[in-house]
């Protein structure tokens, strides 16, 4: 090598990066793994040991127990996938996050995200090659976006509390991404994926670099990334073209753009429903604000002509606004990543290593122009109305409770618009990171190493926000009156307005607002987060002594962490002043702790082919102290062991306590406005729940007494809110305990099965009082029936808070405030299930593609089966408890399996997702007072579906060493995913957990020299 290249091998590894812990081995099956497989993992060492996931010690074995799925890299390459999560998230241990996957439009936040076993991606720590990863935002979550897809050689997955050995977040478990190490040469790799339609393109093309240093004593990998990801439209799939709340789709309704007064719920048409999933049309739970407006006179809403002036009763559900089709189906995504990675013994015994990594990711979400609700004084007298109008606003002008506002020529009305010539409403997450980290290990003795590093990592988000509509100027611009000397010019009523440049707009029509009033009222918001985290961690590890019982060595690990984590949120300043209609209004959020910790490990073999093959314990402790006063210190443990009578079978079991301290959004964020969908007890409701008692509750929470059961305690389905952090949280602790059994039998060679249980219970979760709106309506209503419980407060008019406007509807757009909800440690998650991981090979002696060759069928499979998920919101009444466990997003079965035929230089592979039959949560949930009593299947639209699976085939050949060439189609049979109605997520369904790009093809070419 010339001088030039050592020079750049010696100053790449002085300043950029390695792996911290020594790559990890899959152990998926202990003692059963392909050569293959065995060699990779004692080659990224270079010593002959490795590290099981789950643990910090150094082991010449592959066992472990606890049970650790692993994903190959092949998987990537079979899948066409661009991301890690389209790879991750199939697995029977994931659940796709509902705002964290390339499909998650609303909610979403254009980041990708985990959560195994469904218990929140807050509870999933990410790690890659055994370290913390950076985190994108203030509740601290990894956005999988940041980690090359490309270089990743494995993926680890270990389910159940794991804070021992890593820390907090680990209670639902850890998924370690192992990036391939010691590279020599040039990778470089392009996919291409395209659906059957033609649209919802992605591209995504990959190089690394790899050289060992001239000596041999180190080696360097630099590696790039792009990424282009194109959008696609709701409107562009049949099941999400209409929305759909209910699954009822009523045909022939009418595109309008404002309506007057208070807009009629969408809950189940009253009409006959003539059709169900994805027929043209609008339909139940589509936005009430239609693209009209209306007034309320009386007792009926009135909706605008298209051509203004004049209005007719708005008729539910054909006036509906279709918002549907200009809602992102697929996010569009733009990424570069850039980073490196090497290490060099510097002497015997003292090794540098060091990391960088930096990522530029800009995704955007898009929703349907912004639907303004606001309570506005029109002047009657305005040209925007006709005589027949202008005698309803009359009629409402002589209903004003004040007696000094009548006949003031001006009428109080709630106006509702969707305000389409503002355009969609757009957030564009313009989020750069950068990672950078430096540490060293070596070897003390013979038989003692040491390690120790410190990481800085930094993300920083900015958000941009458009189709925003300011409350003030539009109200503004909404009260007018006529200009001095004119009967037919109007102008802004507010004098200090109108020196700010207000326009009075004509909303009452279709597209009759002049633009000049439109740039008057509509507003950009930029948001900015920060967030930082610094880790350094040393440890002492290796061997003590011989029990004497043929195993190896007692085995230990001792070390010390520190953390600190950091992040802020601040929002534009007129969505910090709650002057905005389109996104949520929020405040600033900012907050920083930090955390010392102690650990140590201690692996003792006992027995090894005395009486029995082997038996082994092991065991983990660590101890941390935070810098929050109500966390304060902990301690986290966990305990296992390994019994094989014999080779062909193991058993293995572990018990773990872990837990998760409050994140930056639990703890400081600052209150932000939500529409989350609830239903008040006090609306209008079923004959069955309309009791005295809860009556007489309504009428003490501030609902007048002759609107309580009627809708206009209701008038939508979301009811806004405002949510906000809480110092005073505590940590939330999980215990998982699992036993099971690994099969090798030598009498079928190659064939390795894992059973195992799994069981794990969260208590004290961090959530929001009572889990949320809807479920506190329900507890507090139905339930405690106590109007001073603290469950009830939110919903309560007191002498110092109205959260009840005048009809007794909930919330600022009712005339009320918004009822406020904090963070606090409020209830209980219990699962439960078992894993089953197997993996098969069969060598033939014969070979279609090389003369004379040899050929291979492989399979692989991992499935779960889920005993039960079980939510308590509240720990003090344990007697309601919600259960999930078979319901929609919650299957009792799934499973992922691969069939692999390789000849030669040939490759032809067959996947199947499968996910077992589901029903509607409302089956199972529906409470009566503290007894589930169910409810009948008829009174739901979309009761039940049945079991979904999705067919993958792919083809790939190596024409020669240095290429191979792959060709796949995913969603082989190009299955539809259900239309859920009111238990969808978005768009009519469950994008993150069903399949909405239809069949989809991509072709990827890799070469290395």
């Amino acid at each position: 090598m010339d001088f030039r290249s050592r020079l750049l091998c010696s100053t790449l590894v002085a300043g950029i990066a390695v792996t911290a812990f020594p790559a990890l081995a899959q152990v998926g099956t202990p003692e059963g793994l392909q050569a293959e497989q065995v060699a990779t993992a004692d080659s990224a060492e270079g010593e002959g040991d490795v590290v099981v996931t789950g643990s910090r010690i150094r082991r010449q074995d592959l066992t472990s127990s606890s049970p650790v799925a692993v994903t190959a890299r092949e998987e990537f390459t079979l899948s066409g996938a661009v991301n890690v999560e389209s790879v991750v998230n199939q697995l029977p241990q994931v659940l796709p996050s509902a705002g964290g996957t390339a499909f998650s439009n609303n909610p979403g936040s254009g980041a990708s995200t985990l959560d195994l076993r469904g218990l929140g991606t807050t509870r999933t720590l990410v790690l890659v090659n055994g370290r913390r990863w950076m985190f994108y935002d203030t509740t601290q979550i990894v956005d999988t976006n940041t980690i090359p897809a490309f270089l990743v050689d494995s993926v680890e997955t270990l389910t159940g509390g794991a804070s021992a050995v890593y820390g907090t977040d680990a209670v639902a478990g850890v998924v370690n991404f192992r990036l391939r190490q010691d590279l020599s040469g040039v990778m470089g790799q392009a996919v291409y994926n395209v659906t059957e339609r033609g649209d919802g393109a992605r591209f995504s093309a990959d190089i690394a670099v790899g050289t060992n240093t001239p000596d041999g004593n180190g080696n360097v990998t630099m590696y790039a990334n792009y990424t282009k990801r194109n959008p696609i439209f709701q409107g562009a799939r049949r099941f999400s073209a209409t929305a759909s709340g209910d699954g009822c789709i009523v045909p022939g309704s009418t595109n309008s753009e404002t309506m007057i007064g208070t807009p009629f719920p969408s809950g189940i048409a009253t009409g006959t429903c003539t059709a169900r999933g994805g027929q043209i049309g609008f339909v139940p739970q589509g936005s009430a604000t239609g693209p009209i407006g209306t007034f309320a006179s009386g007792n009926n809403t009135y909706i605008f002509n298209p051509t203004g002036g004049g209005s007719r009763v708005f008729q539910d559900p054909a006036d509906l606004y279709n918002f549907g089709p200009v809602n992102y189906l697929q996010l569009p995504q733009e990424r570069y990543l850039l980073g490196a990675y090497g290490h060099y013994e510097v002497t015997p015994g003292v090794t540098f290593f060091s990391e960088l990594s930096f990522v530029d990711n800009r995704v955007s979400t898009e929703l349907a122009p912004t639907p303004t609700g606001v309570t506005a004084q029109l002047q009657i007298a305005s040209p925007y109305f006709n005589d027949q109008t202008r005698a309803l606003l009359l009629a409402n002008d002589a209903a004003e409770t004040t007696v000094a506002n009548r006949g003031d020529g001006y009428a109080t009305t709630s106006l509702s618009y969707r305000f389409l010539s503002a355009g969609s409403r757009n957030s564009t997450n313009d989020r750069t990171a950068f990672r950078v980290l430096a540490g060293l290990r070596g070897d003390i003795t013979p038989k003692l190493n040491y390690e120790a590093f410190y990481s800085y990592a930094r993300t920083r988000n900015s958000n941009i926000q458009q189709g925003n509509v300011s409350r003030s100027r539009y109200l503004a611009a909404l009260s007018t009156e006529f200009v001095p000397g004119s009967t037919t010019d109007l102008r802004c009523r507010d004098a200090t307005a109108r020196a700010a440049g207000c326009v009075p707009i004509n909303v009452f029509g279709s597209g009759l607002a002049s633009q000049q009033a439109v740039n008057y009222v509509r507003v950009q918001s930029t948001n900015l987060e920060i967030s930082e985290l610094q880790n350094a961690i040393a440890t002492l590890s290796g061997s003590l002594f011989n029990l004497g019982g043929g195993g190896e060595d007692v085995a230990f690990s001792v070390g010390g962490e520190y953390r600190r984590m950091s992040s802020q949120f601040v929002p534009d300043t007129f969505l910090a002043t709650g002057d905005v209609l389109g996104f949520n209004a929020s405040q600033p959020t900012r907050g920083s702790y930090d955390v010392k910790e102690a650990f140590g490990e201690l692996n003792v073999p006992i027995l090894r082919d005395r009486f029995i093959h082997r038996l082994e314990l092991n065991g983990a402790a660590r101890y941390s102290k935070y810098s929050l006063a109500a966390v304060g210190g902990n301690w986290t443990y966990t305990v296992g062991g390994q019994l094989a009578p014999i080779r062909d079978i193991a058993f293995r079991g572990n018990y773990s306590r872990a837990v998760r301290a409050p994140n930056v959004n639990d703890l400081f964020a600052g209150n932000s406005v939500n529409f989350p969908g609830a239903t008040d007890p006090c609306s209008d409701r079923s004959p069955n729940t309309q009791t005295a008692a809860v009556r007489a509750l309504c009428v003490a929470s501030g609902v007048p007494a002759g609107n309580v059961f009627t809708r206009q305690v209701q008038p939508n389905t979301q009811i806004q809110v405002a949510q906000g952090g809480n110092p005073n949280v505590e940590q939330e602790t999980s215990d998982t305990y699992g036993f099971g059994v690994v099969l090798s039998p030598t009498f079928i060679p190659r064939l390795n099965i894992a059973v195992d249980y799994f069981n794990i219970k969260v208590e004290n979760t961090i959530g929001i009082l009572a889990g949320g709106i809807a479920q506190a309506l329900s507890l507090c209503y139905n339930t405690i029936q106590d109007v001073n419980n603290p469950i009830c407060q939110p919903f309560v008019n007191t002498a110092g808070r109205a959260v009840r406007g005048p009809t007794g509807a909930l919330g600022e757009t009712a005339g009320g405030l918004n009822p406020l909800f904090t963070s606090a440690n409020v209830g209980t998650l219990r699962t439960s299930g078992i894993d089953i991981i197997a993996d098969y090979s069969v060598p033939l002696n014969f070979s279609l593609l090389n003369a004379g060759g040899s050929s291979k069928i492989t399979f692989n499979y991992a499935g779960t089966w889920l005993d039960k998920f079980r939510n308590t919101p509240i720990t003090a009444i344990p007697e309601r408890e919600f259960i999930f466990e078979g319901t929609f997003g919650q299957p009792i079965y799934r499973h992922t399996a691969r069939l692999n035929v390789m000849d030669g230089p040939g490759l032809l592979s067959l996947r199947w997702r499968f996910n077992g039959a589901t029903q509607d949560s409302r089956i199972r949930n529906v409470f009566n007072g503290t007894t589930r009593v169910g409810t009948d299947r008829a009174l739901l639209p979309v009761p039940r579906i049945g079991a979904y699976s999705l067919f993958d085939l792919t083809a790939s050949v190596t024409p020669a060493e240095a290429l191979t060439l792959s060709l796949g189609v995913n969603n082989l049979f190009d299955r539809k995913p259900p239309v859920l109605g009111s238990s969808a997520s978005q768009a009519n369904t469950l994008p993150a957990f069903f399949d909405v790009l239809g069949r989809d093809f991509f072709v990827s070419a890799a070469i290395r020299f």
